[in-house]
Parts: structure tokens; C-alpha cells; sequence
């Protein structure tokens, strides 16, 4: 049975301070869960209630049994789900531009659309993406839940932007979503090799990194009105990853 004082250690993982001393990360919710357990994640403590039931969980390094209302105390969520797992983190891979698409995200502030981006990555196969160093923090609880499992596959690294396009090879395609001047995605020619920049919701890609862009492109808008609000970013993510990789098809 889980301690008082592992429950206020855990319960202090709320606060980024202590997930960045402690150099670990919330997962909660028997789906999210379940995904980890499958995963090459390492797992400090599992705190499950008995209705919890998966073989694998014995592959954390401490299970403890908790009871419903101490999990009420420990997770982010309204609902707690019979189980919340404690991880380290991984250190990021170097990301590996060549022969691919890769997003950058410029300045991304809300948790639910960076997680919502991770989980599009993941469903159209792109391995690696690259946060700006102002972007919001990867390990967030809204940020791990809305990935819904896809932070366990796909790579995340944060970066000086500016330093690390002007880094990028000569003729490699730097394409940029811009609401203004840029070139309609559904008749510009979409390459396979190929970074995609994501700009923030409110302000889209800053002008350091709009000087970077080799393909500027936007996504038009077909309302009758032409008065509808400009997408969020994650839904301009999936739009746009999706016609890159219609083309491919």
C-alpha cells in the first residue's frame, strides 16, 4: 500500500519544478498506461487500484496499491482512472532531418495542441519533432495526456530555432505556414524531404524563422463569409501533414 509521504512525492510531480529535479513524468489513465507498459519506457512506481489488471505491470520498478481516493490526491485529472505511473525521462535522440518530413514548432504554447501534434506525427509516420525553446514543456500532464500513448514513439527535442535552420543544408526545403503571402498547399509542389513549420496560435511563425522559410504555404479558406477564425495549430498540422503525405500516395 502506497505511504503518506509517497503520496505528497508524487503529488508534488504536478509542479514542473519537481518533474525537472526529479527528471520524471505523470502517466495516467488505464489506456495511457497500458501503451506505457507495451513501451520501452522506464517506470519508477505504478500506483494502481485493484481493479487495475495488466500482467505487464510488474515490469515498474515499484507497484503500489492505492486507494481511490488517495489517487484523487495525486492526479491532474478530474476523473482519475485507476491507475498513474511515475517515469523517467529519456534523453532525446538527435533528430535526423534527411530523407523525411520533420516539424518544428515555433513557440507553441497550449499543452492540448502540442499533444494533439504528437499524436498526427505519429499517426502519418513522422518520427522526429523540434520545439523552440519558448515552446510549452513536453512533460505538462495535458501535454502527456492528449498524446493519448504517442509520446512513447515519437522523438521530441527542443532547440535555439534560428540556430538550428541556419544549420540545415543548402536546398534542403524548409516549408512554413503563413496566413499571408504564402502559396496555396493544394497546388504547390510538395517534396518527400521536407521541414514543416508550425507557428504559434496567436502570433504564427516569428519573424527570425520567417526569414528561414524556402516554401512559404498557407491553407485557403473556403468560407462564403471569409470572416471564420484561422485554424488552430494542430488542426493546421493535420491538414497540412495530410496533404504532404497524400502526395507520397
Amino acid at each position: 500500500m502506497i505511504s503518506k509521504a509517497e503520496i505528497k512525492t508524487i503529488a508534488s510531480y504536478k509542479q514542473a519544478k519537481h518533474r525537472n529535479e526529479e527528471e520524471v513524468y505523470i502517466v495516467e489513465g488505464v489506456k495511457m498506461v497500458d501503451e506505457l507498459l507495451i513501451s520501452n519506457q522506464e517506470i519508477e512506481i505504478l500506483c494502481a487500484t485493484k481493479e487495475y489488471n495488466n500482467p505487464d505491470q510488474v515490469r515498474a520498478k515499484k507497484v503500489l496499491e492505492i486507494k481511490e481516493d488517495d489517487l484523487k490526491r495525486i492526479s491532474s485529472l478530474s476523473t482519475p482512472n485507476q491507475v498513474l505511473a511515475v517515469v523517467k525521462r529519456q534523453e532525446a535522440k538527435i533528430p535526423i532531418i534527411k530523407s523525411k518530413i520533420v516539424l518544428v514548432l515555433d513557440n507553441i504554447k497550449d499543452p492540448g495542441n502540442l499533444g494533439t501534434i504528437i499524436r498526427i506525427a505519429d499517426w502519418f509516420g513522422i518520427e522526429d519533432i523540434i520545439c523552440s525553446e519558448n515552446t510549452v514543456d513536453l512533460y505538462n500532464p495535458k501535454t502527456i495526456q492528449s498524446t493519448m500513448g504517442s509520446i512513447f514513439r515519437v522523438n521530441v527535442t527542443y532547440y535555439n530555432l534560428s540556430q538550428f535552420l541556419s544549420l540545415v543544408p543548402k536546398g534542403h526545403p524548409i516549408y512554413g505556414t503563413i496566413v499571408e503571402g504564402g502559396k496555396n498547399i493544394y497546388k504547390e509542389a510538395l517534396t518527400k524531404e521536407a521541414i514543416i513549420i508550425i507557428g504559434s496560435e496567436s502570433h504564427g511563425i516569428s519573424s527570425a524563422i520567417r526569414d528561414l522559410i524556402t516554401h512559404p504555404i498557407t491553407i485557403p479558406s473556403f468560407s462564403i463569409a471569409q470572416s471564420a477564425e484561422s485554424l488552430n495549430a494542430s488542426i493546421a498540422t493535420s491538414i497540412i501533414v495530410s496533404e504532404f503525405k497524400r502526395r507520397e500516395v
